[in-house]
């Protein structure tokens, strides 16, 4: 395993795969949209199962499209899910060290990418080094610190508290949202536009996909196994979170959001 794929503290879970599978330009790239045209040059960094690759491909046709990860596993997922895509391909890589010229692309993206590093300035940096004069940078994280719920939960309470000690752990930031911009300026940006956007998973069909993700989500991801051995939270404990996201999800009032930080770089 790589350097790179070891740090991803998420791991590629079939709860952690599941939850990105949803994931589009629309719910999750809404910001870089209207940078988007026919011919530009993308390369999507941390693509996972390649849903927003696809759609990327898909808006800037005939233009080519490389998603980057760090494992072949979660790369054979991507390109079965973009198989008839013409303009799209997947590879190995590491956004600390990008094997790309300076500017060969013209957008360089990255949704839930830099929360996972541990020097995610750097990663940026490389992100700018790769974009051509007149391209543009775009990156989106969640902001843990932010989610809010309801009904109120203790057991929530100790979910978020476990996934930002783990994530600590791993020297990651799972408050990346709110730095985003602070981030960008250190990784030498000067022309930057800052915004935030939210998802919640509140419909009776949203909790269920949502609360039962993250039931399993905190049993059997790499997150759990990292719980447990940094003694961030025991066995039990993690047993009762997941018994806390299943009634939350049963629960007629359940409300769920967690904000995102986003900013556009233009070189």
């Amino acid at each position: 395993m790589s350097t790179a794929a070891h740090s991803y503290g998420q791991g590629h879970a079939e709860s952690v795969v599941r939850s990105q599978q949803w994931r589009t330009v629309d719910n999750s790239a809404a910001y870089l949209r209207a940078e988007l045209r026919p011919g530009l040059r993308v390369l999507d960094v941390g693509c996972g199962p390649g849903t927003i690759t696809a759609d990327l491909a898909r808006l800037v046709a005939p233009g080519p499209v490389t998603g980057l990860d760090v494992t072949e596993d979660i790369l054979d997922q991507a390109r079965k899910h973009a198989a008839a895509a013409g303009n799209l391909d997947f590879r190995l890589g590491d956004v600390n060290a990008l094997e790309f010229p300076d500017g060969a692309f013209d957008v360089v993206h990255a949704h839930q990418v830099l929360l996972h590093l541990r020097d995610p300035v750097g990663a940026l940096r490389e992100m700018l080094r790769v974009t051509k004069p007149g391209g543009v940078v775009a990156v989106r994280d969640t902001d843990y610190l932010g989610a809010l719920w309801f009904p109120a939960d203790p057991r929530l309470e100790r979910w978020r508290a476990v996934y930002r000690a783990v994530s600590h752990a791993n020297g990651a930031e799972p408050d990346a949202g709110r730095r985003l911009l602070s981030w960008a300026h250190a990784a030498g940006a000067t022309d930057v536009t800052p915004s935030a956007s939210i998802w919640s998973h509140s419909t009776p069909a949203e909790r269920a996909w949502w609360g039962g993700m993250w039931a399993e989500r905190i049993l059997d991801s790499r997150i759990a196994g990292q719980a447990v051995a940094g003694g961030h939270a025991s066995p039990e404990e993690l047993h009762e979170i997941s018994a806390g996201w299943r009634d939350w999800a049963a629960h007629p009032d359940g409300f769920f959001a967690i904000p995102h930080g986003e900013v556009l770089c233009r070189k």
